[in-house]
């Protein structure tokens, strides 16, 4: 029996991908979140995460298809959000502190911007 060639190229298929698992709360439970092609890459996650896309991850899995392999890669992730915002001083929501702060394998020190209606 012959296999198919596969409609996509395999270049777009052979390298590392990360997607989100969300919890959307009590109701709507957790989910895969659906994101662009382009976004699926370790800086595309780091840099939706910080915008507040997602709002509160759950996990984050790494995975690359021409390879064969997936893994967890929370902590990875929360390593490098905690790095991040502490190089930049990027304001991070408290869910992805509570993100961070669960994850992370190491301490990082944060500060977090308080919303302006705390500041006195």
């Amino acid at each position: 029996m012959r296999s198919s060639p596969s409609i996509v190229p395999a270049d777009r298929l052979d390298r590392d991908m990360y997607l989100v698992l969300e919890d959307f709360g009590v109701r709507a439970g957790c989910a895969w979140r659906e994101t662009d092609e382009a976004d699926t890459d370790l800086e595309g996650v780091l840099q939706n995460l910080l915008s507040g896309q997602y709002a509160y991850p759950v996990r984050i899995v790494s995975f690359n298809p021409v390879e064969g392999w997936s893994r967890n890669a929370t902590s990875d992730v929360a390593d490098a959000l905690a790095r991040r915002a502490a190089d930049t001083e990027a304001e991070i929501s408290s869910a992805l502190q509570d993100f961070i702060v669960a994850n992370a394998t190491r301490h990082f020190d944060m500060q977090l911007a308080l919303p302006l209606h705390w500041v006195a």
